[in-house]
């Protein structure tokens, strides 16, 4: 499908005013280019209630929709491991909670490269173990828990999963939108769409390079999950965008997981970028992506929506 016009104007618009890929900039200037997200969200919507906590150092917001069914979702914020926070994320997070009827708990991570792998899975992992100690107090049903996760949110997304299936703790579904997965991944969309697309492939790799702590990592099942044993993961939706470099990866762990015996619900997004999740305002079509996790969350932890 041909890029879609909106998209094609963010991008020609950045070309314009000369805003460099991220891995032509230092750590700094990448967080202060994913600081702008918000500037191309729609305005937050309301939720009935939000709460800001920080066990162990990692801050977490709770976000209760008015029309909150007693499920919950765990989210994970993207960034390339090294930039994103709450602040971010706050508008998606609330479009969530309101489009599920799920109480969202959004939560932070240590920031690469000063903190590197497998520091990030700790912290999420952390966060879904708070989330089932304080489910009695949030009205949260533990066998009603969801955990999503967006480009290097949705690779810590997974592998929460995979610990969650390990440590025994009911995690009923897994959303992976546009996940980056594995580096070594040689699909076609590595090349095809390697450059022009808002995030390149070298922009992929310097994230990598930044979030590993040494090379031999990325055989680590917590870093590249297409290493491990993906059988009994909860059920998974894996969103992937047309012109992106890490499509091919996220399309290979779709796959596996269906080889593998889970449930897999793949939802191909034609002539979308990596990025879509948080450019609401500027991309109509973002609209998509929280339509297909409703209806799938809806399905594995909520109630069916009313006509």
């Amino acid at each position: 499908m041909a890029l879609d016009p909106t998209c094609q104007f963010i991008l020609t618009a950045l070309q314009k005013q000369g805003v460099k890929s991220f891995e032509q900039l230092s750590v700094a200037q990448a967080r202060a280019v994913i600081d702008t997200f918000p500037t191309l969200q729609n305005a937050p919507e309301e939720v009935a209630k939000v709460e800001d906590h920080a066990p162990g150092g990692v801050a977490l917001r709770v976000y209760v929709p008015a029309n909150a069914n007693g499920s919950a979702i765990l989210y994970t914020h993207g960034g390339g491991w090294v930039g994103g926070h709450l602040g971010v994320c706050d508008e998606p997070a609330r479009a969530l909670a309101n489009e599920t009827g799920a109480t969202v708990i959004a939560t932070t991570y240590h920031l690469a490269p000063e903190a590197r792998f497998p520091q990030q899975t700790n912290d999420v992992f952390a966060a879904l173990q708070w989330l089932h100690d304080n489910a009695k107090r949030l009205g949260i049903d533990t066998n009603r828990v969801a955990i999503v996760g967006d480009s290097a949110g949705g690779n810590l997304a997974a592998v929460t999963a995979l610990r969650a299936r390990d440590a025994g703790i009911a995690l009923a579904a897994q959303v992976l939108i546009y996940p980056v997965i594995d580096r070594r991944c040689k699909g076609a969309s590595k090349t095809q769409y390697a450059d022009g697309y808002l995030v390149t492939r070298a922009a992929v790799d310097w994230f990598w390079d930044h979030y590993l702590a040494q090379p031999s990592d990325i055989e680590h099942p917590l870093a590249s999950p297409l290493n491990a044993q993906l059988a009994g993961v909860a059920p998974a939706l894996i969103l992937t965008a047309e012109y992106d470099p890490s499509r091919d990866e996220a399309v290979e762990y779709a796959e596996a997981l269906r080889k593998a015996g889970v449930d897999v619900r793949h939802v191909r997004l034609p002539g979308l970028i990596h990025g879509v999740f948080w450019m609401s305002a500027a991309i109509p079509r973002s609209s998509e992506v929280f339509e297909a996790i409703g209806d799938f969350l809806r399905e594995r932890i909520g109630k069916a929506r009313k006509n």
